[in-house]
């Protein structure tokens, strides 16, 4: 513990020759990467010149530098700690693995996963054999803890089973707008140092394939590339080869790989939608996502039986997190309706799938109300769900409540870097409160 020698040249304080002396990932404050980077792994206090060589004195100091005439800016080591609001439900101590391996136990023959457009149904343990056939495919061909493999891809079976063999293999999830052209892309792939992309081959009017052979030769960190289905591009991996080469790994190199994960480790980086700047990059560990997710799930009172139609993408925190983890976390079923929003596909995934919940942004509500063939679904299996993404009006409310039979409907709050839900309404709210962020009645999630 010490402050480092604090230099003044010409009445200004000289950072260059103190900063050697700074530890590789906490240097002085410049207004550069390196300045936002140390605000989020350590704590830096303000203080006087006999203040700081105070804290100094007593070890509560560990660096610190000169930033004006008067004032020191002290850095300190950081101790982990959490932020929750007061509840009755624990939080869950566990890695999303973990929690698919315990819900699992409980409930293997439960429907977990159907997926309409591809006429794939999954039950619990259906789902963990296949995720954990991709987790030994990953682990094949070198994926380590803490890699970062990028998943870009409309929604699909494929997308939920990477998202849980990542995280049982400790890596971590770099989710993809599968709406992202050459330059978007080339932002996100650079900025997170993905090494690994698992994707489709293309989606509308998009050839994802020919873009990521674009960018490969720029990317330091990338070495491969895995696509959906068998069909085979350029020296790509397939699907099926990814899951035929895992069957060399041993099972127990498996349980190794997760035995040695902790909850608070990082599994997720999700990006911001960009509309004030290029798209930020928000680190999540296994304990945000899923405690968010699971709580969201509590909000709704869902159980076993209750069964979400997930019309939202997954690559969006309102899929991979609400949707995908709100599941998991109460053995509820997610139903996909088709890979991307369709109207007539969400009505008739609710009917024929007796669908309880359903999730949207106000515009998909209101695509499905004001659809042609919209009387002529039964929607009453519906008892609740999630509005979010933005502000919802009073009279949509009403009319999904109603029409949709929707009475326990929520409204959400929140941003990606919150994991995200901070706030959500209650199922017996006021519709006036509902759709009011100021009168919403809140709970507090994970952060």
């Amino acid at each position: 513990m010490h402050i480092l020698p604090l230099l003044r040249e010409g009445g200004e304080t000289s950072v260059s020759r103190a900063r050697s002396n700074f530890p590789r990932d906490c240097e002085p404050p410049t207004g550069s990467e390196e300045t936002r980077e140390v605000s989020c792994t350590f704590r830096r206090t303000y203080l006087s010149p006999i203040e700081a060589r105070r804290e100094a004195e007593n070890g509560h100091a560990q660096d610190g530098f000169l930033v004006s005439r008067n004032a020191f800016c002290i850095i300190c080591a950081v101790i982990p700690s959490y932020v929750h609001g007061c509840s009755s439900t624990p939080l869950l101590g566990e890695t999303i693995g973990a929690c698919l391996d315990r819900i699992c136990e409980h409930f293997a023959d439960s429907e977990a996963l159907i997926s309409r457009h591809q006429g794939l149904r999954y039950t619990y343990g259906q789902l963990k054999e296949e995720v954990e056939k991709v987790a030994r495919g990953m682990i094949s061909i070198g994926v380590k803890k803490g890699d970062r493999v990028g998943l870009w891809s409309p929604n699909c079976a494929e997308w939920l089973i990477v998202q849980y063999a990542l995280a049982k293999v400790g890596a971590i999830m770099v989710n993809i707008n599968p709406a992202y052209r050459l330059r978007e892309l080339d932002h996100v792939l650079t900025q997170s140092g993905v090494s690994v992309i698992v994707a489709a081959r293309r989606f509308r009017n998009s050839d994802y394939a020919a873009m990521i052979d674009e960018l490969a030769p720029k990317l330091p960190d990338f070495s491969r590339v895995v696509y959906f289905g068998n069909e085979r591009v350029g020296s790509a991996m397939t699907w099926n080869c990814l899951i035929e080469q895992g069957r060399s790994v041993p099972e127990r190199e498996l349980r190794e790989r997760e035995i040695s994960l902790q909850c608070d480790d990082p599994v997720n980086i999700q990006y911001t939608s960009g509309t004030t700047g290029r798209p930020k990059g928000a680190t999540l560990s296994h304990h945000n996502i899923l405690n968010n997710g699971f709580f969201t799930g509590e909000q709704l009172r869902y159980t076993p039986d209750d069964r979400i139609c997930l019309p939202v993408p997954f690559y969006h925190c309102f899929g991979c997190v609400m949707g995908s983890l709100g599941a998991l976390t109460h053995g509820s079923a997610i139903v996909l309706p088709s890979e991307s929003f369709d109207a007539e596909a969400c009505l008739a995934a609710i009917q024929e799938e007796s669908c309880t919940s359903l999730y949207g942004v106000p515009t998909m509500f209101i695509a499905q109300l004001d659809h042609a063939a919209f009387s002529g679904y039964r929607l009453d299996s519906l008892r609740t769900g999630i509005m979010a993404g933005a502000p919802c009006p009073v009279e949509v409310m009403r009319q999904v409540i109603q029409r949709m039979h929707m009475r326990e409907v929520t409204i959400a709050y929140g941003m990606t870097e919150t994991s995200p839900v901070s706030f959500q309404s209650s199922i017996d709210d006021p519709i006036e409160a509902r759709v009011c962020p100021r009168l919403a009645a809140s709970i507090p999630m994970s952060k």
